[in-house]
């Protein structure tokens, strides 16, 4: 991809998603979500392969339609309101159609189809931005009118997601459909808490980015697309395989890891809220991710490939992607200790 179309998509993106993420008037924060999309198309298809060509073609019609059902929603608040304001999304109708939009572009059940075929059609570096920095404008709009929406549709959905995630994701094979799964389980769990407490969703929004970035820059590092060829990465850089496994164990949520954190705080949140056995529900999904993990992890670390490869280890990769790659390992690993800083915030 010409490096000045690249530069200019990714300053859209940065603009589209800060435009989104200040404003206050809604025609703003749609104008903001419209630049996104635009600007991340390019980078989709920039393979000119048929399933990147057809994963562009789906992102944008989805992208399109919750487009225009969100700016639908503040039109019709406005109508009955007169508010453009997006703190002031007060009208139940508009508050349905707003929950419906946000979730169709993150992926929440039951509008999640498109993000593993989307996800599985481009490279790793453009999986990594949908999963991650694209999902911050509309988690951010959920985050500004999370007083007027429905408890119980969110935490209906946010169940479903989690149960889906892991369930889907049990019978895959390529890391970057599973890694979309983890996508819509974790999102699963931004969403039950929304309307509790929107601080906490924010917070494990950050560590859920903080523990994505480094699974899917390692992934592209070792050139890891199915659980086949995962099974003889060791052989190209073992410390970084090795490091593979403590951090999907992390995305998981096993203490004492820094994955364990949001879980901890969300499930204690709930059980504040006396939502005990939607707690127990939510923690009982997350064993279906965890099984898939560790299938990841055993197949990058255990699993003994059934002939010796002759290559060469890749000891020396590129200076600043090894230093880039090594913080945020150690944060996704180890950033549990920290929990009373939160915990003191106010």
């Amino acid at each position: 991809m010409n490096p000045q179309a690249k530069l200019l998509s990714i300053m859209s993106l940065f603009l589209g998603s800060t435009i989104t993420i200040t404003s206050n008037h809604w025609i703003m924060a749609w104008t903001g979500l419209e630049i996104n999309t635009l600007a991340i198309l390019p980078l989709i298809s920039k393979s000119h392969h048929p399933r990147a060509i057809e994963a562009a073609t789906k992102y944008f019609l989805v992208q399109a339609a919750a487009s225009a059902l969100l700016l639908f929603s503040s039109m019709t608040n406005a109508w009955y309101t007169g508010q453009w304001d997006i703190t002031q999304l007060t009208h139940p109708t508009s508050c349905l159609l707003l929950t419906t939009a946000i979730s169709i572009k993150l992926g929440l059940v039951p509008f999640h189809f498109w993000f593993p075929e989307v996800l599985q059609g481009t490279s790793l570096t453009t999986g990594l931005l949908l999963a991650t920095a694209l999902k911050f404008p509309p988690i951010t709009l959920l985050l500004l009118t999370s007083p007027s929406l429905n408890p119980t549709l969110l935490t209906t959905m946010a169940v479903a997601s989690t149960a889906l995630g892991g369930w889907a994701g049990l019978n895959q094979t390529q890391t970057r459909k599973i890694l979309a799964f983890s996508s819509i389980s974790h999102l699963g769990w931004m969403t039950i808490i929304l309307v509790y407490n929107p601080k906490l969703t924010l917070i494990t929004f950050y560590l859920y980015c903080l523990m994505t970035i480094p699974i899917f820059l390692t992934l592209d590092t070792i050139k890891t697309l199915k659980l086949t060829t995962m099974s003889t990465a060791w052989t190209k850089i073992p410390p970084l395989t090795a490091t593979l496994m403590l951090m999907l164990l992390s995305l998981a949520g096993l203490p004492p890891l820094t994955g364990f954190l949001p879980k901890w705080l969300i499930i204690q949140e709930l059980t504040k809220q006396e939502m005990t056995p939607t707690a127990t529900i939510i923690a009982l999904l997350s064993l279906l991710g965890l099984f898939f993990y560790l299938r990841l992890a055993y197949c990058a670390t255990i699993t003994l490939p059934p002939n010796s490869i002759n290559h060469m280890k890749q000891w020396q990769t590129n200076k600043s992607t090894k230093m880039f790659i090594t913080t945020f390992i150690t944060l996704s690993i180890m950033l549990l200790p920290l929990s009373p800083m939160i915990f003191t915030t106010p």
